[in-house]
């Protein structure tokens, strides 16, 4: 198991990120999603991806409190909100109108703060806008949510310092960036040791070529900006993140003829990861754990990501990477760690862990959960190209 941080000997190292015409995309993903962007029925793929495991009570229930004008100028569907958040600090990148901010606002509750930041300024204003409803609606004394007109890449140019929050979302905006380095140096600078990057993105199967990485329609459409998938871990590591860890995956299918020619032999799929920034401290050991049911909508099972579900009162083996994520992160006190007694093993005799297959291909999790069929859907909670999109 790799050290945090490490990408490993001899890994293959990403080609520099940053397009020399990082300018002119920025302005062409401004206008495509301020001007070119009304409808769904603007969209020219089926970039829309949302995972099939339902949205727990009390985050529907969160959402139903959120301000109409709120919802109807969330361009977005699906859901990314990660478990455990009570007086958590979360950072929303690419907030949008603050629909999931207003939702999460609730999660955290009074104690907690969530702040919004999107490069959208009419979006922004809309979601300023109702900052007062929304204070008396969850019955506070004040509000506990900031909205904030920036870039995503450029998070100390608005204000935010180091290590001020525990959890920052993203709902498929990294893409958008041409950056994505600089995006992760970021967000790791301002989460605090133990803090998660919980985040949907759209991922591509290869390392795109300029036909691609230079279509318009296509960065707008979060597939011109797509990173190749093991990229992913190279870049998390090199910022000094955890290994990614894998929660769902769905393929994404384009409606486009002429978009299909252009995109050729690349498939691409959206998928939620976690990353973790956890302290420096010495490895942890295998060791086994167990649930105590404590979070709040997840009393009696935790899906922790694609490898790794902990029901209540169950004993789980785990390996020295999920043991340092659990113990080091806002997760610790909710489970039990159990030290693994040292002993010789016997010939046919391996543990559970030994014998799971760890699935970090999102395109492989993907087939093997038979979500080929992209859905859009507004119960359905994670993975989602479309942030800025109406489903």
């Amino acid at each position: 198991m790799r050290a945090c941080g490490d990408p490993g000997p001899g890994a293959r190292r990403p080609r520099d990120m940053a397009a020399p015409c990082d300018a002119e995309i920025q302005k062409n993903v401004q206008s495509y999603y301020g001007q070119v962007l009304k409808t769904s029925a603007d969209l020219q793929t089926n970039a829309c991806v949302t995972a099939a495991r339902p949205v727990p009570k009390h985050i529907r229930e969160a959402l139903q409190n959120v301000h109409e004008e709120v919802t109807l100028r969330y361009y977005g569907c699906g859901l990314v909100i990660p478990e455990c958040l009570e007086n958590c600090w979360i950072l929303d990148l690419g907030s949008g109108s603050g629909r999931d901010c207003y939702a999460l606002s609730q999660l955290v509750g009074e104690k907690g703060h969530v702040t919004g930041i999107d490069m959208t300024q009419g979006q922004v204003e809309v979601a300023k806008k109702h900052l007062d409803y929304h204070m008396e609606k969850f019955g506070f004394q004040e509000s506990n949510v900031t909205f904030i007109n920036g870039f995503i890449e450029k998070l100390a140019e608005a204000g935010i310092q180091d290590k001020s929050y525990d959890v920052v979302i993203s709902n498929c905006v990294i893409n958008l960036v041409p950056d994505k380095q600089q995006v992760l140096q970021e967000v790791y600078r301002v989460l605090k040791d133990g803090g998660e990057l919980y985040f949907s993105d759209v991922y591509a199967s290869l390392e795109l070529p300029e036909e691609i990485k230079t279509h318009k329609v296509l960065w707008g459409e979060c597939l011109g900006g797509a990173l190749y998938w093991k990229d992913l871990d190279i870049l998390a590591q090199k910022t000094g993140f955890c290994p990614p860890r894998l929660v769902t995956a769905n393929i994404i299918t384009i409606r486009n003829k002429e978009l299909e020619r252009v995109i050729g032999d690349c498939r691409f799929v959206s998928a939620t990861f976690r990353l973790f920034k956890l302290p420096k401290t010495g490895p942890a050991k295998r060791c086994q754990v167990v649930y105590n049911g404590g979070i709040t909508g997840h009393e009696k099972e935790l899906i922790f990501d694609a490898n790794f579900t902990f029901k209540q009162g169950e004993l789980v083996e785990v390996d020295e990477e999920t043991a340092a994520v659990l113990k080091n992160s806002r997760f610790a006190q909710d489970f039990l760690f159990i030290p693994i007694e040292e002993t010789l093993p016997t010939p046919g005799n391996c543990s559970a862990l030994e014998s799971k297959v760890i699935i970090t291909d999102p395109f492989k999790l993907a087939e093997e959960s038979g979500n080929m069929k992209p859905r859009c859907a507004s119960d359905a909670a994670g993975d989602c190209c479309g942030k800025k999109k109406s489903c």
